[in-house]
């Protein structure tokens, strides 16, 4: 298979892969399923599990709330309500994306707001605004300088705005990127460089063409566009040492390009690897101690599902079967076990619990 990725090498052994599992690598089995009270889950968007305290928290669009959830025990806990909701079109639907960030969730939401919730008192607390017309998106923290990051996918430009979590919660600058020509997707923290990651999926309107910017969180200024092509990036996230892993929506019915994931190498400054077998990413998380990553292809052409990677010999390892819509992901350190909500309309309207066989 011919490479694709501008600047690579390609490790031989990877284009032979299909979702065949490779030598070691553990698939995924489904132990069980979250039903949801309330409104039927039809629209949610992000997942986020906070590993100090093990409690997942979903984006509940559906119920206008981010949903508590004991991802021990896998049972539902609680809402915070008072989100836009599954508003009109036009991307005002909120809450989007979802962090925990000490004892607060902090969440974009669809009116262009983050909404800053108080564990402690189950309710929301501040709201910040970003400026925008459009929703508030996906977010990332940076811990060490007390920095969040949010994305305005949706606005012309769309722009990232960054945010002191120090009382006051002080707006501390707004980059725009016109040069983004779909929007902008999942961040993420790398504590290796101090740097924010973001997913820019197309730049100056070529699908073959888009990249990760880099946002020094110290300063609140963009630093450089790192080139990633062919991938449509959408998915981020934080692997061993200084690496990213790219869930790539190339590979959709929208689309010419293969479906494959991406290794990016922060300290190159490059993607060193590809991974046939997946694509139509959404999100994308890691989880270093069971040596996988996980993709939410959901919109992948030749059928949605989980794509599960391995770390170690990047490859594609399974894809899970899951169904249209079913886009966003979450992981347990703790216990192994995979959260991905799925659909009342094509599937249960609850969250499928997962874990390694």
């Amino acid at each position: 298979m011919k490479n694709k990725f501008a600047g690579m090498t390609l490790i031989a052994a990877v284009a032979a892969v299909a979702f065949a599992g490779s030598a070691g690598a553990k698939e995924l089995k489904q132990i069980g399923t979250i039903k949801m009270p309330g409104a039927t889950l039809e629209s949610f968007d992000i997942g986020w599990v906070d590993q100090a305290t093990n409690r997942y928290y979903l984006a509940d669009r559906s119920n206008k709330s981010v949903d508590v959830i004991d991802a021990k025990t896998d049972k539902y806990l609680t809402r915070i309500t008072g989100f836009v909701g599954d508003g009109p079109k036009g991307n005002l639907s909120g809450p989007n994306g979802v962090v925990v960030i000490n004892n607060e969730v902090w969440a974009g939401d669809g009116d262009s707001t983050v909404k800053v919730i108080d564990l402690k008192a189950g309710k929301i607390v501040d709201t910040i605004k970003t400026g925008g017309k459009k929703r508030a998106d996906e977010v990332a923290w940076d811990p060490k300088n007390s920095v969040f990051i949010v994305a305005n996918d949706a606005d012309e430009p769309p722009f990232v705005t960054l945010i002191s979590t120090k009382a006051g919660h002080k707006v501390l600058a707004k980059i725009d990127f016109p040069q983004a020509t779909d929007g902008i997707e999942q961040a993420a923290y790398n504590p290796v460089d101090g740097m924010f990651y973001v997913d820019i999926p197309q730049i100056d309107k070529q699908d073959a063409k888009g990249g990760l910017a880099m946002i020094d969180p110290k300063t609140a200024k963009f630093v450089k566009m790192l080139p990633v092509d062919n991938c449509i990036p959408h998915g981020l996230a934080k692997g061993p040492g200084s690496l990213m892993y790219i869930g790539c929506n190339a590979g959709t019915k929208k689309d010419k390009l293969a479906g494959e994931m991406a290794v990016f190498d922060t300290k190159a400054g490059k993607v060193v690897a590809t991974i046939p077998g997946a694509g139509g990413s959404d999100e994308a998380i890691a989880n270093e101690k069971a040596g996988q990553w996980y993709a939410a292809v959901s919109n992948d052409r030749t059928g949605a599902g989980l794509a599960v990677m391995d770390i170690k010999t990047n490859k594609v390892v399974q894809k899970f079967p899951t169904s249209t819509g079913a886009h966003s992901v979450a992981v347990s350190h703790a216990n192994n076990h995979v959260f991905v909500p799925a659909r009342a309309s094509n599937n249960c309207g609850c969250i499928l619990v997962l874990e390694p066989k």
